[in-house]
């Protein structure tokens, strides 16, 4: 066989066989720094995880209604968000244009925000058993990004710049509810659509929301020190907000810890955060905008099967 015996680099650039198991390892270790390869997991490999463990998650949750999709997918599909949160985060730092790097998670966020306002008004928008998707993790990231910049922000002492950006973009759902909703009570339709896209309110996300720009935030700050402590500090925070909601719960149980409440699951991710590398990884072409696209896409494809399979089965 072509492949049978291992070979090694030369300095020259040539090849050699390796006479031992040391040899090899020495070797493969050279090659990586030579290449500037690492170790672990790369950002673009983390999204691919993130994607697949987010496709069962949504196989679960279009499709529940037929009986046939096993739990564990939903529950696999914990990890997902936690996932996409840690590579959020590494993009953000790493970016070299933080405003296009934020313009292209907003656009998104406002074209889904769109979409699932129409489900809401319009029951033709509805599948049958008044079912409609509520994926808004975009939404939530865009609200998270202007409030990490206010953290840099401080950081650097740019105080009043700094506190803007970190207090307005939570502190907006708020004002809305007790001070532009009782002015305006004639508009309640127009600004809950502005709620929804051009300025979203972490309070009405469904998917993400407030406890998970909470949790951005504090990995966020951790991150500042080293990727370990961040990824520690998210698994910390499930297991604290979300296990101890499941436990504490009245009546719980173990069917309703595992089985309903399982939320707390995604702590876990934190393994694969572990696993991570400092590198971004080649995406290849075209890869930069690929799940930008795929999100939407994805959810609105699976949103369309599952009711022409909900029409079939009536």
């Amino acid at each position: 066989m072509i492949f049978a015996r291992p070979y090694k680099f030369l300095r020259n650039g040539g090849y050699t066989r390796s006479s031992n198991k040391k040899e090899e390892c020495i070797c493969l270790e050279n090659t990586m720094q030579k290449t500037g390869l690492r170790r672990g997991l790369t950002t673009v490999q983390l999204k691919w995880i993130a994607l697949v463990l987010m496709v069962l998650d949504h196989i679960h949750y279009f499709f529940e209604f037929t009986g046939a999709v096993p739990l564990l997918f939903s529950q696999l599909g914990r990890l997902s968000a936690g996932l996409f949160l840690f590579c959020l985060i590494e993009g953000f730092i790493h970016t070299h244009d933080r405003r296009r790097y934020f313009l292209r998670i907003y656009l998104v966020s406002v074209g889904m925000g769109a979409v699932q306002f129409c489900c809401m008004l319009f029951d033709f928008c509805r599948r049958p058993d008044g079912f409609y998707p509520m994926n808004q993790m975009l939404a939530t990231f865009a609200v998270l990004l202007p409030m990490l910049q206010g953290v840099d922000w401080l950081r650097q002492k740019r105080w009043l710049r700094g506190l803007a950006a970190l207090v307005l973009p939570f502190a907006w759902p708020f004002f809305m509810l007790m001070v532009i909703y009782p002015m305006f009570p004639q508009a309640e339709g127009w600004l809950t659509l502005l709620g929804f896209t051009v300025l979203p309110m972490h309070t009405m996300i469904m998917d993400g929301g407030t406890l998970f720009i909470l949790c951005g935030l504090l990995m966020y700050l951790c991150r500042l020190k080293s990727t370990k402590l961040e990824a520690l500090a998210f698994a910390a925070f499930y297991l604290l907000v979300y296990g101890s909601t499941a436990v504490l719960y009245p009546g719980a149980t173990w069917d309703f810890i595992f089985n309903q409440a399982f939320e707390w699951m995604g702590a876990f991710s934190a393994v694969f955060m572990l696993l991570y590398n400092g590198q971004r990884g080649a995406s290849g072409r075209g890869g930069k905008y690929f799940f930008y696209v795929f999100y939407p896409a994805h959810v609105y494809v699976l949103y369309g099967l599952s009711w022409l399979l909900y029409l079939w089965m009536q």
